[in-house]
């Protein structure tokens, strides 16, 4: 039976593993949140990963806050640039298969079409760039790895833009979404299937993966289809927000070109 370590298990995606680990009895899961195994020291992986005997280690572990990094981008890299060396470093050593979790932010969205996984990256922001640096560790230092980019995940865990819009709409609040980003939104359990059926079919085709739901959408498009999903469309007031300003510049166009 093969163990698998979850870093970052508290989050949207370590959570949407652990709902579906029963539906894989042939791997033994451990889940480690950051209080668990802090990936920015090496100390701390290392004592997780030298006690006990991993096949696989998936890391969800991150820094997502896009505001904040801009303000204080120290702790943006020290998580997704920094941890992510610490793993590498640790896994190699043990002869681990990292998968690693991605974004699509590590493009400029100036492309206009879906992105590739052979497309040059070139983030706009801080936290597209720390995530980007960690992507350029793994490449660097390892053989056995995968980086699965993904895109506007959300699920019934965290906070998330699908929750936020369904609350606020079942509260009765007029809701104004800006119209001016395009993405693919993916449910987190969809991505973590993907992931653990890359483990399950012992797949050998390391490198970049991007996996989306393939649906391609606004942010405000997303709304609409939330409050119909929900039964709410006719309920609130949906409309295009306009001269909506954020401290850190997000990618107009980030569809990624599923390659699985």
């Amino acid at each position: 039976m093969k163990s698998v370590l979850i870093t970052g298990a508290n989050g949207q995606l370590g959570k949407s593993i652990k709902k579906i680990a029963a539906n894989y009895p042939q791997l033994n899961f451990v889940f480690a949140t950051s209080s668990d195994l802090d990936i920015t020291s090496i100390e701390s992986i290392e004592k997780k990963l030298f006690n006990e005997s991993f096949s696989y280690l998936i890391n969800c572990a991150a820094y997502t806050d896009v505001e904040n990094s801009e303000k204080e981008p120290e702790k943006a890299y020290k998580v997704n640039a920094d941890g992510v060396r610490n793993l590498v470093l640790v896994c190699k050593k043990q002869h681990i298969v990292l998968i690693h979790v991605s974004t699509d932010y590590v493009f400029d969205g100036e492309k206009g079409a879906p992105y590739l996984v052979t497309d040059v990256t070139n983030p706009i922001n801080v936290y597209g760039a720390s995530k980007l640096k960690g992507e350029q560790h793994i490449e660097h230092l390892m053989d056995s790895y995968f980086i699965v980019r993904t895109s506007w995940l959300y699920s019934e865990f965290g906070k998330n833009f699908y929750k936020t819009i369904f609350q606020k709409a079942k509260e009765g609040a007029n809701l104004s979404v800006i119209d001016d980003q395009i993405g693919s939104p993916t449910h987190a359990g969809n991505l973590a299937e993907y992931i653990l059926n890359l483990i399950i079919d012992q797949s050998k085709s390391y490198g970049i993966h991007h996996f989306t739901d393939g649906e391609i959408l606004s942010w405000y498009g997303f709304a609409e289809k939330i409050l119909k999903e929900n039964g709410l469309a006719d309920k609130v007031q949906l409309e295009k927000a306009k001269n909506y300003r954020t401290f850190a510049r997000r990618p107009k166009y980030s569809v990624l070109e599923r390659h699985i």
